[in-house]
């Protein structure tokens, strides 16, 4: 598997740099679908094993029942005997952990098409002229002043509906 990820890094959307960013979008893309693949080999090699576990253990335990604690052989007891064995344990854990990389490596492919998506709105936004500023200097000032009167009203309205 690949170390040198870096999910949160390249998630990262630099809004100043777009152009930059849409030239790595695709290496990014093709290195996380590489590394979740990867992983997908993993779990199959992880469940590969621990089925070749199990089937090594029922023949063990259908040999030599008596080495495993059981009295009697049925498909119950055999199936209890492997599943509290510890070399199954291990492999059953190997499995678990080869499948949790997998799923993150798949929530990271999707989250890299979704800077893909996040990217191609801002381009969007940007020839739309969203973020260029005001021809007019705003007065935040008088702004603000507004914006408390109308707080100040809407505090009156709630209070009046109150005493009702």
């Amino acid at each position: 598997m690949q170390s040198d990820l870096d999910y949160l890094g390249d998630v990262y959307i630099d809004e100043s740099a777009l152009d930059t960013e849409w030239l790595m979008q695709p290496t990014l893309m093709v290195r996380y679908c590489s590394h979740s693949a990867a992983c997908k080999q993993e779990v199959d090699a992880a469940k590969e094993q621990l089925e070749i576990c199990k089937a090594k253990l029922d023949r063990q335990i259908r040999t030599n029942p008596e080495e495993y604690g059981l009295k009697k052989i049925t498909e119950g007891a055999v199936s209890s005997a492997i599943v509290e064995n510890a070399e199954h344990q291990e492999c059953q854990q190997e499995y678990i952990e080869a499948k949790y990389e997998y799923e993150m490596a798949v929530a990271a492919v999707r989250a890299i098409d979704q800077k893909k998506t996040a990217l191609e709105n801002l381009v969007r936004l940007h020839s739309a002229s969203y973020f260029a500023g005001p021809s007019v200097p705003r007065d935040l000032s008088k702004e603000w002043e507004a914006k408390e009167k109308s707080k100040k009203a809407d505090n009156k309205v709630k209070i009046s509906r109150r005493k009702k």
